[in-house]
């Protein structure tokens, strides 16, 4: 197979991975005058922040992704190649991917995090994830496939296990998706299932430090564990996933939890690219940085995003963290530097200015860290709501997710309980 990309006389900037910095860093070579190329395993670029309301059924897929090709389709000099990448030959300047090898003058990875089960074979096995729009389906999928099967499950055991929920991560993904889960048990599931006694449902949010949303203060901590309990979510702290077999979720502490519905949100790594040097390698997988997000040892391959790790940040010497804004800010700012360099001229150092954390607990409760200034309650929600919205592509899809929101508010219903896909046929045990 061939790229089918013509040479010219450009400098070549190939991208791999079309997520939040991979995307912006295009965005802003839009007039930069260089040759783009942009390589993902997907062909749509995922707002991953609502990933938990599709897997939730408050959003639907299509409504929170957008076409790469849609999206660059203005743009000159820009070439998009749907593949995975396999390895990097620094010597040689060239990318190995599944439908064949591309030259490059300066190679961007973007490829951000995967799950990380730390080794636990079973609970990886049985677990779903929360990282795209694929594990997000599932998620649905199985809820809504375990409820069916719930309604005529011949034992009272069995009816507990298809309808408990165990969330594995007490992070802001856990948080979320725990508050939306309670929210479809407490609105939606006694209207469609009223036959089902939904005491038997329970959703466990299971967090291995002493408190939930632990990037955030101590205080947002306290308030969000109170609204997940009012809610009916049994939050479980210092807590730790040992395995899981025969339905039966096991701890380091406590008795097991039964259920057919385990969602993992506990740890992020990066997948390793084959071909760079082994001293770029990082805890997690995270490729070791310089101040311009030069790979070490590597003077024409950049590291951006989640996988990026930057000690040479006076503010952040551990690295920054692994959040959308910064994704965003390094997209931005290598692009600036990218054409810099591509003039002759030295390039600036990357520095992040905090812009503040986000977390939603359901519907009238978020909570906002900006610098100093903390809130939360319903003028949270309506900050984290306007922000998502903003940095949404396409305006069809800003208006689908903001008509959705205000359907789900004032009807209390979700309106995308289905179940698409094969069948499964349930487990005999």
């Amino acid at each position: 197979m061939s790229m089918n990309i013509p040479d010219t006389d450009q400098k070549r900037v190939v991208v791999v991975g079309g997520g939040f910095a991979g995307l912006a860093l295009v965005q802003a070579l839009r007039r930069s005058g260089l040759q783009i190329v942009l390589i993902d395993k997907h062909n749509y670029h995922m707002f991953k922040p609502l990933l938990y309301q599709a897997a939730s059924s408050q959003l639907n897929a299509g409504d929170i992704a957008f076409p790469f090709r849609k999206a660059f389709r203005s743009q000159r000099d820009f070439y998009f190649r749907m593949a995975y990448i396999e390895s990097v030959d620094t010597d040689r300047k060239t990318l190995r991917t599944t439908i064949g090898e591309i030259r490059y003058d300066y190679l961007v990875l973007a490829t951000g995090c995967v799950p990380n089960f730390y080794g636990l074979d079973d609970v990886r096995k049985e677990a779903l994830a929360m990282s795209n729009l694929t594990d997000a389906l599932n998620i649905r999928n199985r809820i809504l496939r375990n409820f069916e099967l719930a309604v005529t499950a011949p034992t009272e055991e069995e009816r507990r296990a298809r309808l408990n929920i165990v969330i594995v991560g007490g992070g802001a993904s856990g948080v979320e998706i725990a508050g939306a889960l309670a929210e479809m048990k407490r609105f939606v599931m006694p209207r469609d299932y009223p036959r089902l006694d939904m005491s038997h449902m329970n959703i466990c949010l299971v967090e291995g430090q002493d408190r939930v949303l632990p990037a955030m203060s101590e205080k947002t901590s306290a308030a969000a564990l109170r609204i997940l309990e009012r809610k009916g979510v049994k939050v479980l702290l210092n807590r730790r996933m040992t395995g899981f077999e025969n339905r039966r979720a096991q701890f380091d502490e406590g008795e097991p939890i039964e259920t057919c519905n385990l969602i993992w949100t506990s740890g992020v790594k990066c997948s390793t690219v084959e071909g760079l040097p082994l001293s770029s390698r990082q805890r997690a997988g995270r490729l070791a940085v310089d101040e311009y997000n030069r790979v070490k040892e590597c003077p024409d391959v950049f590291a951006i995003g989640d996988l990026a790790l930057m000690h040479d940040d006076p503010a952040y010497p551990e690295g920054h963290p692994q959040l959308a804004r910064v994704a965003i800010s390094q997209g931005k700012c290598l692009a600036r530097n990218l054409q810099r360099i591509a003039e002759g001229k030295q390039p600036k150092a990357y520095r992040y200015r905090n812009r503040g954390v986000m977390a939603t607990v359901g519907r009238n409760h978020a909570f906002v860290e900006w610098g100093k200034l903390q809130f939360g309650g319903f003028v949270g929600w309506l900050a984290w709501s306007l922000v998502h919205i903003m940095f949404l592509l396409g305006i069809q899809g800003k208006i689908n997710v903001f008509w959705g929101w205000v359907w789900n508010y004032f009807g209390h219903d979700l309106p995308i309980r289905l179940i698409v896909g094969p069948y499964e046929q349930p487990r005999k045990e």
